[in-house]
């Protein structure tokens, strides 16, 4: 069994990639070497993925995966974007979350479409040249209030339409399939034949 660093601290985001990578790595958490993260100056999910990837391999000496994601908003040009973690300059959900409810409050259902975006980036090493890097998008639109007591971020505030609910009503075994973690994730075990 291959041993692989997951470069998060985010307890939700490390909880869903090691489910859905199953018993075919040895999971490790990158705070189980550090607890500082790396500078995030991508101007990009692809970008700050690698970053983290070679921040976490560097630390552990091990071959590391990170994930970037977050909320793109239509109406917002894409924002929060890379910014959706500290979306409210305090890194708290909650805060998040009612931030974007106030920025949306009179736009109409129609120009609220969203999109969950997720890069993951794998190295072999820290200097690894040539990172294998996958993309998921997940699209949706942001309601009005919260709904829903699963996932973490803005699972409450996110509609799936074919669903007929938010992200935070889907079981975890549901979201662990169709979120775009889980396509990203699709696209790796695809690239990396698993």
């Amino acid at each position: 069994m291959n041993t692989l660093v997951l470069a998060s601290h985010n307890a939700g985001k490390l909880k869903e990639l090691q489910a859905m990578l199953g018993d075919r790595f040895q999971v490790r958490s990158v705070a189980e070497f550090s607890s500082e993260a790396p500078e995030e100056t991508g101007l990009s999910f692809i970008e700050n993925a690698i970053l983290k990837a070679r921040h976490a391999a560097r630390v552990s000496g091990l071959p590391a995966l990170a994930d970037d994601s977050g909320l793109a908003v239509d109406f917002l040009g894409g924002a929060p974007g890379i910014h959706s973690a500290r979306y409210s300059g305090t890194g708290d959900d909650a805060a998040n979350n009612t931030k974007l409810l106030e920025v949306l409050k009179d736009v109409p259902d129609a120009r609220r479409g969203a999109q969950f975006v997720c890069a993951l980036a794998l190295v072999q090493h820290a200097e690894d040249p040539l990172p294998v890097v996958c993309e998921g998008l997940w699209q949706g639109r942001i309601l009005h209030a919260a709904r829903g007591e699963h996932g973490f971020g803005y699972d409450p505030l996110f509609w799936i339409e074919e669903h007929g609910c938010s992200s935070a009503e889907l079981s975890p075994e549901l979201k662990n399939r169709i979120s775009h973690r889980a396509l990203a994730m699709q696209r790796f075990r695809q690239r990396l034949g698993l």
